[in-house]
């Protein structure tokens, strides 16, 4: 293959080479959260082909035939520069299958990726027209990022049992038990678009770029007028400031949202550019897709555990540090106990630090009626 006049290299493949991820599993990138729902979804077996089956159910050839007849379908012959990239993206995360990509006349910018038998991507226009080349890259591999995860399946068939539940909400306290639901799917979706952003990061392999596609979602077409650094430290000024009364804003703020915010989207990808796992994976250690059936489900659910445990642990946020302080003191608490339980139980009484069990100022060496050191002397 050749390249041509301006450095790129002819054929759809971009000039500026790209690592190559043969066989990797989406687990490499995904979320904590989001992965441990995957892997114990994927652990159901015949989930997939039942609701595939259930298909027709759904408005998803609703949705192909309204794309097909209604939006503009990404090929050589049309919107080709896209076209390549998306080829590209499929290459670089090593998809088997390059899915359909549909331009769509909209003036919101957004992308998504939908579909149970086969995954769809859509763009609007709207966000063809705001991005360069490098951030349309960016996005692109964020919706191949979602193919590979699965994330188009089990979407939609976690919305559409969503649906059925919400069919018996006149049970007694049903509502209740529908809006946990609705609440940890939405938590869910959130932690799938941070997967996502780290598979663009992935195809694109620039953290600039990707910064600045998340920073034009915000504040639009007017790059000239904004910074990246300066956005990354709103995002800052967000996780940290305020006190009790903001953090609960903030949380009522993001419940009813599928997306997370986009500072945050901003600061989370770039912690994570920063990582060992990500310098690891760009070193070509990753786990392989052929592998995937022997992830454990208790290890990926422990890993997300341990991950919301270090999130409240890190955090400036007010309220979380509440949390940790109140969890804290309840496991130094707990730990008090348990050392008194044990020495009550073991045969001594609980003492002062430093004086023996019959009070006087002693290293606890002191020796009992029969001869021998007494027990529970140690405080």
């Amino acid at each position: 293959m050749t390249e041509n006049h301006d450095g790129k290299q002819q054929g759809g493949v971009p000039g500026r080479q790209r690592k190559r991820f043969p066989g990797i599993s989406s687990r490499a990138y995904e979320h904590p959260a989001d992965r441990s729902a995957l892997v114990a979804l994927r652990k159901l077996t015949g989930f997939d082909t039942v609701f595939k089956a259930l298909s027709g159910l759904l408005p998803e050839r609703s949705l192909r035939l309204l794309y097909l007849s209604d939006s503009v379908r990404v090929s050589d012959a049309q919107f080709s520069h896209l076209n390549d990239m998306l080829r590209d993206a499929c290459y670089i995360l090593d998809l088997d299958r390059v899915p359909p990509m549909y331009v769509t006349q909209n003036p919101v910018p957004n992308a998504m990726c939908v579909g149970l038998d086969e995954p769809v991507i859509v763009l609007t226009t709207g966000l063809v027209e705001l991005l360069d080349e490098e951030e349309m890259r960016a996005v692109i591999g964020h919706e191949v990022g979602h193919a590979l995860s699965g994330h188009a399946v089990y979407r939609t068939v976690l919305l559409f049992l969503t649906n059925v539940a919400l069919k018996v909400a006149w049970i007694p306290l049903g509502n209740v038990a529908v809006m946990a639901i609705v609440t940890a799917l939405r938590e869910w979706f959130r932690k799938s678009e941070l997967s996502a952003d780290r598979a663009g990061l992935l195809v694109g392999q620039d953290l600039r770029a990707s910064m600045r596609g998340l920073m034009k979602l915000a504040g639009g077409n007017h790059l000239h007028e904004m910074n990246v650094d300066a956005f990354l430290a709103q995002a800052d000024e967000y996780e940290k400031a305020g006190d009790l009364r903001d953090s609960v804003l903030k949380i009522l703020n993001v419940l009813p949202r599928s997306h997370p915010f986009t500072t945050v989207r901003a600061a989370e990808l770039k912690r994570w550019s920063e990582s060992r796992d990500h310098q690891r994976l760009m070193d070509g250690h990753y786990p392989k897709r052929s592998e995937d059936k022997d992830a454990s489900v208790s290890d990926s659910f422990r890993e997300s555990a341990g991950h919301y445990a270090q999130t409240v642990r890190d955090s400036r946020d007010p309220l979380f540090k509440l949390v940790g302080d109140i969890a804290g003191g309840a496991g130094d608490l707990a730990g008090d106990l348990g050392g008194r339980l044990r020495t009550v139980f073991g045969g001594g009484a609980p003492k002062e630090p430093g004086k023996d069990t019959g009070g006087n100022t002693g290293s606890g060496s002191e020796k009992g009626s029969d001869g021998k050191p007494g027990e529970g002397s140690e405080a």
